[in-house]
């Protein structure tokens, strides 16, 4: 996940950012004998009332705030939230960005407005998907199909049967379907004219190419044909008139526009995932003040450091701590897990979340695009947009896909005139306009983002989240999968068993200075030897100069007392002698503890030893990673007796113990150097290295930001089966892009050479334009609907 590291931005009623210097007007403050009256708080604009308890006097006004959090960040720096000119009536401005817009198939297409792809013309979509389904160009193109199908009947039905039924003359039949051809081609396919235009205007031929020239030249040859058909030669008059072929203008016309409300309406679907996901956040939150009131408030209007009463029923609101109460949590909607997860005092929460049985009350800890649900949307939306590896064959193939459609067009239209049966010209002329509309490179350029952007959702729903494409399509090829112990393996919530001190030392003051010196750490073990001493009541020191040496200890001053506290490694370079407890040590890692020594001033003080549950779900991931021919391999900074104990439970083969983060990384260098296709899974800031070198990094969601940073997958829930899982996906995924791609590839090398002709000496057929014009529409529309297939993947 890539967090945001900022302070949050409350927003208020308006959903405008009132962070900053924004100015603010005289409805913040009230002179001191004022009636009640509506205010709003000038650092989050919500509104408030003069009987809100928190207010500062500035300036001979009153201010007054919806909460503590907002009454601080004024009273520290009034000027931020206050302008000069307080009389001023101008609302503030917003300073987040405004929806950003790209293109499904080029996703370095990025704007700050709709509009069309400068490529490929297809419609720009927000970046970030919202959660109603109104998509303006669906309803302008249903509009104009709509509106003009009955003209195109009229004009398809004049031109198949208007010789047979005689109401008319021929020449006056033509003019009649000039008449109705006019808005069909100059209003419903008015968008495709002038993309086929940007096109040629942007060196960027495409669809859209094809179809504006196709068009074109039917309408404009049919025009010609009417208004002045004493230009042209006996050869061409059909039935008593210059044929025409109005009706396959407009055909291909409202064929195109029915083909395009296919795609959009299937393309829509490609990002329910994220529609679904920004819809499990509740729209208010059930806030206790500081007197003890409650309030039901617009979740926009949540601080950091709010109390939050969580009912049986109801979602959790943001993420944060439990303060009272236990419940059990469904995390389903996020991590995939089925089964609800007992929370107690301390133990944290996930915003979005449902509250299935007991009344918690919470402290908000992460809100806005903080919490864990935006970070998720925010990654997902990433991965979607992002380009496959194997998406680069297409586009070269599509560079040149266009051009050389023209090409066979131009030859088509020649062989005919020159070679045909009379009247030669017209059939070279709508063979040609064949070509051109059944060529699809929209279909080709489509393949695989479609399959991305699906497969990307299915994993959130899933608990697992792709950074790119890439990471989809190189997880199927993993050989190899590194692992780390603690929070990977085990369950990250280590338990401090006991402190072992030296001959004529104190157990106690051993864990006071390891507390005290491990108050700097993030890491786990560091934690549990925290919580430790705390529990007991013992008092922690001041810790100076603090040190972490990432992967074998830390060191710092404690009391006057020059501290290291780590593995053997660290010790070794400090050079303490730590034989003395060496077998005291071994015994508590062959149990499966870490064991960690504290030394002061160079000499040994003691040791700690604190034990890590293996998850209940690891050895099963473990045995259906080997099952599916993986090798995995263990690596760790604990003691070597640790690891093999942890490893002979899970049935590894093979494992490093007291492994620095650099020896991690020379592991996968050389692994790959061996040819293997690498994958990293660890969660702490000592496998970041690994996890950015590896071909895939697989970072736990329990564990720190650095790691989810340097990874490629993340999985939610830390939970190994999630690997498993993430391989099926990739496997389906890649079958359906190439299923997509041989669909493209298959679909055009038929259909040209059949709409130029080739088999006419055979079989005295051609292919109808209007034939081409539906087989194109429904080639895009297939291949968004095959990707959709991956909803349903396992």
């Amino acid at each position: 996940m890539t967090p945001l590291n900022h302070e949050h931005a409350h927003q208020g009623q308006s959903g405008q950012s009132s962070s900053g210097s924004t100015p603010v007007t005289n409805t913040h403050a009230k002179p001191a004998d004022a009636t009640t009256q509506p205010l709003k708080d000038p650092v989050c604009g919500m509104s408030v009332t003069d009987q809100s308890p928190h207010h500062v006097d500035h300036d001979g006004q009153t201010f007054y705030f919806c909460s503590a959090g907002c009454q601080t960040k004024f009273a520290a720096v009034p000027a931020k939230y206050l302008s000069k000119d307080q009389t001023s009536e101008q609302p503030p401005e917003p300073i987040a960005p405004g929806t950003i817009y790209t293109c499904p198939m080029h996703p370095e297409i990025r704007q700050d407005h709709p509009g069309n792809c400068p490529k490929c013309g297809m419609t720009l979509e927000p970046l970030m998907p919202a959660l109603d389904d109104d998509n303006p160009e669906l309803a302008d193109f249903t509009r104009r199909f709509w509106w003009t199908l009955p003209l195109t009947i009229i004009v398809t039905t004049l031109a198949m049967f208007g010789h047979q039924l005689g109401w008319f003359g021929m020449a006056t039949q033509s003019w009649i379907e000039l008449v109705l051809s006019l808005p069909v081609v100059l209003w419903a396919g008015w968008p495709f004219l002038v993309r086929g235009v940007k096109s040629v205007v942007n060196r960027s031929p495409n669809m859209w190419t094809l179809i504006g020239l196709g068009t074109s030249a039917a309408f404009i040859y049919s025009v010609v044909a009417t208004v002045i058909p004493e230009v042209f030669p006996d050869t061409f008059l059909s039935m008593g008139r210059i044929a025409v072929y109005f009706e396959a203008a407009v055909v291909i016309i409202s064929l195109t526009l029915f083909g395009q409300i296919l795609e959009l309406k299937a393309r829509s679907q490609t990002s329910a995932a994220i529609k679904s996901l920004m819809g499990l956040a509740p729209k208010t939150a059930r806030r206790i003040g500081a007197d003890g009131s409650e309030e039901d408030v617009p979740l926009t209007h949540i601080h950091e450091g709010d109390r939050l009463r969580v009912r049986p029923g109801e979602k959790v609101p943001v993420d944060g701590a439990v303060e009272e109460g236990t419940s059990s949590v469904d995390e389903s909607m996020l991590t995939g897990e089925p089964l609800p997860v007992s929370k107690r005092v301390g133990d944290k929460v996930i915003g979005a979340t449902m509250n299935t049985s007991g009344a918690l009350v919470i402290l908000a800890e992460k809100v806005g695009s903080a919490s864990v649900l935006s970070q998720i949307v925010q990654l997902v939306a990433q991965a979607q947009r992002s380009r496959a590896p194997m998406q680069r064959m297409a586009d070269h193939v599509a560079g040149y896909f266009v051009m050389t459609v023209v090409t066979v067009a131009v030859i088509t239209f020649l062989v005919w005139g020159f070679w045909g049966p009379s009247p030669s010209w017209v059939y070279g002329l709508i063979n040609a306009v064949s070509v051109l509309i059944i060529a699809c490179p929209c279909a080709l350029g489509l393949a695989t983002p479609m399959s991305i952007m699906v497969a990307t959702g299915r994993g959130a729903t899933q608990g697992i989240l792709f950074r790119d494409a890439a990471a989809i399509e190189n997880f199927r090829k993993v050989d190899t999968l590194i692992v780390d112990k603690t929070g990977t393996l085990t369950e990250g919530r280590p338990r401090f068993e006991q402190a072992v001190p030296v001959q004529g030392g104190s157990a106690e003051e051993i864990l006071h200075l390891a507390a005290s010196l491990d108050q700097g750490s993030e890491h786990p073990l560091a934690n549990a030897i925290v919580n430790a001493a705390r529990e007991q009541n013992i008092a922690l020191a001041t810790v100076e100069e603090f040190e972490s040496g990432t992967g074998i200890g830390v060191r710092g001053t404690v009391q006057g007392k020059r501290l290291a506290l780590g593995n053997t490694a660290l010790m070794e370079q400090e050079g303490v002698d730590v034989a003395s407890l060496n077998e005291k040590a071994e015994s508590l890692r062959v149990d499966g503890a870490s064991v960690m020594y504290l030394a002061a001033d160079g000499h040994l003080m003691g040791l700690l030893a604190v034990s890590d549950p293996i998850k209940a779900s690891t050895k099963e991931a473990v045995d259906e990673l080997k099952a599916a021919g993986i090798r995995v391999i263990m690596a760790t900074g604990d003691g070597v007796s640790t690891a093999k104990a942890v490893a002979q439970r899970l049935g590894i083969d093979e494992f490093h113990g007291e492994v620095k983060p650099a020896d991690k990384l020379d592991l996968v260098t050389k692994l790959q150097e061996q040819g293997h296709i690498v994958a990293m899974a660890g969660d702490g800031i000592n496998d970041a290295p690994a996890l950015a070198k590896a071909d895939v990094g697989i970072a736990m969601g329990t564990g720190t930001d650095v790691a989810m940073n340097s990874a490629q997958v993340t999985l939610v829930k830390g939970d190994l089966r999630g690997i498993s899982t993430a391989r099926h996906l990739s496997d389906a995924t890649i079958a359906n892009m190439k299923q997509n791609l041989g669909f493209a590839f298959v679909y055009n090398s038929l259909g040209v050479p059949l709409a130029a002709g080739v088999l006419y000496p055979l079989t005295g057929l051609l292919l109808s334009p209007m034939f081409a014009a539906l087989a194109m529409s429904l080639s895009s529309a297939s291949v968004v609907v095959n990707a959709l297939r991956l909803r349903k993947a396992k």
